[in-house]
Formats: C-alpha cells, structure tokens, sequence
C-alpha cells in the first residue's frame, strides 16, 4: 500500500490524481502532517508526500531503521515539477515510485541513487538474496575498479562492469552457504528445488526441520531456494502449506501421473498405495530436471514415533533467458516500459544495426552487442538462442511487435526447452499507421506481407484474393522495393474485382518516425510508385469510408448514416 500525504490545497489536488489513479494501491492519510506521515510510515510499504524535503526529512529521521525494510519515500513539491526519490530508492522501490509517479504527474522524477545514475544493476536489485559488502563492490564498480565474477553457478544477470576472473572485489553467485569474503558480494540465485512428502496430519515443524537440516547438512543456503513441490493430493496438507508460507516460497504441485514417469533412485510401495505414485519428495523435486543433491531422507521425531515427512534436494538446471522485444513503429514514446525495462535486462542484446541504433542509449554500460545488417535474419536467431544456452540474459530485438514480421519466428524456431523464452509485444506498424489514418481497422482486417523472398507469390496471391472475397480490410506489409515493382499493382487489381474504384486507400511512410508522412486516396488514385519499403497500406472494406479527410471503417457490418 502507498500511503499519500499532503499539507496545501495544491498537493492535495495532486494527491487526488493519484488516489484516483491508483484506487487499490493508495491511502489518503488525513489531519495533522506529522501524525499522517507517522502512520503512513508504520502501515505503508510506500509514501508519497506533497511535501517539500526537508519537512519530510525531519518527520521521517527518528522513524527509520533499516534500508531493507523501511519503506521508501518519494517526494513532490508544491509546483508538481519533480518527483523525488527520498529514502528506500532500492529496497523500498522508491527509485520506481517516482518514475511511475512523474508519468502520472507529468513530473521530473530525480533519482540520485549512484548506480541508477549510471545506469548500472544495484547489486540489491537484481531480484535475488545478497550478501556480503554490497557497499563497497557497488562503489568499485561505480569507480571502475577490478571487480571479478565467480559465477559458481551459471545464472542469467545483467550487465555488471566485471573484469573477469583478477580484482580486489568479488561477486560471487552460488547456492552454498559461504561467508562472504572482504570486499565480497553474495548472490543467491533461485537454484534449489525440495520436493516434500508428509502422512496426513505432519506438524509443520516436522516438515521445516526436516527441508532445514536437509539443506544445511548439505552444506547449502536456504536463501537459493526457489520453491518447494510435492504431490497434488497433499496441495492443502497443512503441514507443507505453512512450511512453504514460512520459507517464503510458492509450493508447487503435480499429479501422481506426471510423478511417477519420473525416474527416481529411492522409489517406495507407501505412497505408491497411498497416493499413486512410488515417489513423491524425488521425483516433485526431479519433475523439472536438474542435479539430485539430497536424496530422500526421512524426519526424525524425538519421541521415537514413525517419520511423518520425507524430503529430497535438487539443483535446478540454470537456464538461460531470451526477451524477444518489439520497440514498437520508432517513436521513443510508443516503445513500451516492459520493452525498455528488458532491455535493461539484458546483458547481451542481438538486433539490426538500424534497430539497435535507435535504443542504444537505453542499454547498461558493459552491454554485449552483436548486431548485423538486412538479411539475416536466421542468423541473429541463432545467435541470440547460442547465447542463451549459454546461461545469458539476453534480448533479440525487432520493429513494431517482434512477433509480426519480425524475429520472434524465426528466434522460437531455433529455440528448444532448454531456455526460457519471453515475449515482449510492441506497436506494430499496421496498428501505427491505423491510428495516423482514423479507425480503418474498426473491422475484421488482415495483414498480408507482398514479399515473395520468403513465401511464393503463388500463396501471397490466394491470401489477397481469399481477403478480397471475404471483404476484409487489408494492411500490405513490404509492398514494394526497387526489385520487387509488380506486387502491389497485382494485389490491387485483385483487390479491385471485388471493390469499388472509390474505397479509401491509406498511405503512411515511417509512422511516427519524424519524417513521417500520410495520405487518403482511392482503390483506383493509388500510384504504386509512391510506395516504397518504409510504406505500409491500408485499403478498405466496402463499408470503409472518408469522414472528414480520415479513414473509418465501422464497428458493425451496416454502416450508420453519419452526417456529413
């Protein structure tokens, strides 16, 4: 919850705004300013205050106590100009708060944490347990000095500004229970996967122990653990319900069918009677693959009663990760916060030169860019997929959305289950152009691409006349290139024996680019010679209309009288 205070009639006016934008996430703290920030700061994960900074400085000084668990603050002046990222920029998502509140604002946020200036990952923002001198490896990283990765685990990170194996800093990534070094930084990566059985009635403290003892005598840290699994008859058995609660991680369950295909070195006639499979802790733990590092072990209760848990540990395979991000027509404003935030992300970025000329200010120093010129396509999908197998972070990047056109084919072709896949959706330039022309797409529409290098013109001309028949309105990507002239006229005499010569055509060049330009005609005014590769064009229904020098197709299939 985000507890929101103010002092003037102005800060509350802008307060209000977000109280509205954000019903379920906002409370409004009323009365006396330093009574309202005491509570909000108890009660609330965030505060927002319409407050100047150093009024809030003062009232927040004795309230504070740990920057892993304070809440972060963000302040916004009297003028509404600047969002300010107070205390907590990191731990309490304060640094996020104010970009999200200066959207909504149209407020500056100001962000003075030292790696977000920089733009390189907080080492407590990468979404994992650290350990360690997080201060000091921060800093060397900030000033350029040697820092090296022990990656004892190979786990997809972002770009850090490491040397490689020599420096006077570390980060090390493992799931064993180390100490952290001087000068060291421990990350724990969500590596370890326990599988539980229980009989009906285990006392969770049977069951914590049991996962606890099991991980430490291992020599292992609880902070990797990434989820514990079992069997779907004991989804709501308490004992492993709360356990998980108390671990903090989700428990994940299976069927007896999926676990007993499951290969297992210590396989029991017990379960297999009593919930149908003849291994519940090995093989929920083995379901996902991985390394067996803890086989079955049973719990042991003072009073010399039957085990009532059994538990089994495993490594989890470290799987790489591949973003296919669409940025959208080219427009900065129209490329969207889940496709920068993965660029971000990403430690190895494969594009287009073109394409990554247009967002190589959004990528982190240190940054592994291979990119390539037109016609290769395949190429960059089998680099970006060969990266990821390699346990990278990494984000293939194509115009529009990714996966209309562009890489996210060819990419998922080459890709096996191996790694992880993730799809970023962006602007397509159908969807760009459409906006720039009206509501031609108002209707049933197709996209069909004129390029015959891929696909035989033979298909390309049955798709045009299947959609010429069905009236549907039609986008036409690629529609014509120096060596390719004689597609578009075709597609538009077929186009032409079922509509008539009057149906408003639309013709965007570089939709939202700055040399952006658009034009209205008609089925039979179009000069094909105008269009080129950066053109995409819409033609209409036979209920697709001009109103008012825009193109509009409507909703229903009878068009509504409009006045002209």
């Amino acid at each position: 919850m985000i507890g929101l205070i103010s002092a003037t009639a102005a800060g509350a006016t802008a307060r209000d705004r977000l109280a509205a934008a954000w019903p379920d996430r906002t409370r409004v703290y009323e009365g006396p300013v330093g009574d309202a920030v005491r509570a909000a700061f108890a009660e609330c994960e965030q505060l927002v205050c319409f407050l100047a900074t150093g009024a809030v400085v003062r009232l927040i000084a004795p309230l504070l106590g740990d920057k892993r668990t304070d809440p972060g603050v963000v302040c916004v002046d009297e003028g509404g100009r600047f969002a300010v990222s107070l205390v907590g920029g990191h731990g309490g998502g304060a640094n996020e708060l104010a970009v999200e509140v200066g959207e909504l604002l149209a407020a500056q946020p100001v962000v003075t944490t030292a790696t977000d200036a920089v733009g390189v990952p907080g080492l407590d923002t990468l979404e994992f347990p650290v350990e360690g001198d997080v201060a000091g490896v921060s800093r060397a990283l900030l000033d350029g000095e040697p820092v090296a990765l022990d990656a004892e685990l190979a786990w997809p990170l972002p770009p850090l500004r490491v040397s490689g194996t020599g420096g006077a800093y570390v980060i090390r990534v493992t799931d064993r229970a180390v100490e952290p070094a001087e000068r060291e930084v421990v990350l724990r990566p969500p590596s370890l996967v326990i599988g539980v059985g229980a009989s009906k009635g285990a006392p969770v403290d049977e069951v914590l122990g049991l996962v606890e003892g099991a991980v430490r005598d291992a020599g292992l840290s609880l902070a990797s653990l990434a989820e514990l699994a079992t069997v779907d008859a004991k989804s709501d058995e308490p004992g492993i319900v709360e356990a998980a609660q108390r671990l903090g991680v989700p428990l994940v369950t299976y069927s007896a069918e999926e676990l007993a295909a499951v290969e297992v070195p210590n396989p029991s006639e017990a379960p297999l009677a009593a919930v149908g499979t003849p291994s519940v802790a090995e093989a929920a733990a083995l379901v996902g693959g991985g390394e067996l590092l803890v086989p079955k072990r049973k719990s042991e209760r003072a009073d010399g009663q039957p085990a009532m848990a059994t538990c089994a540990v495993v490594r989890r395979v470290a799987r790489g990760r591949l973003a296919v991000v669409g940025l959208g027509p080219g427009a900065r404003d129209l490329l969207t916060p889940r496709a920068k935030a993965e660029l971000r992300r990403a430690a190895v970025l494969v594009g287009l030169d073109q394409y990554v000329d247009q967002i190589r200010d959004l990528l982190r120093p240190g940054t592994l860019i291979l990119e390539s010129g037109l016609g290769a396509e395949e190429e960059r999908a089998r680099t970006a997929v060969t990266e990821a197998r390699k346990g990278q972070a990494v984000a293939l990047i194509g115009s529009g959305d990714a996966g209309v056109y562009a890489m996210a084919s060819p990419a998922l072709a080459e890709a096996s289950d191996d790694i992880d896949v993730v799809g970023v959706p962006g602007v397509t330039a159908a969807l760009a152009a459409a906006a720039i022309l009206g509501a031609p797409l108002g209707h049933d529409h197709v996209s069909i691409s004129l390029s015959d290098l891929h696909t035989p013109w033979e298909v390309i001309e049955r798709r045009v006349r299947a959609a010429a028949e069905a009236d549907i309105v039609v986008t036409f990507y690629n529609p014509r290139s120096r060596g390719r002239d004689w597609q578009l006229p075709k597609a538009l005499a077929i186009l032409a024996e079922h509509r008539e010569s009057t149906t408003p055509v639309g013709v965007v060049r570089n939709a939202s680019r700055p040399d952006e330009s658009s034009r209205l005609t008609t089925l039979a005014a179009l000069d094909p010679a105008t269009v080129d590769m950066m053109t995409v064009v819409t033609v209409g229904n036979t209920a697709t209309r001009d109103i008012a020098g825009r193109m509009v197709t409507p909703r229903g299939y009878r068009w509504q009288e409009v006045a002209e």
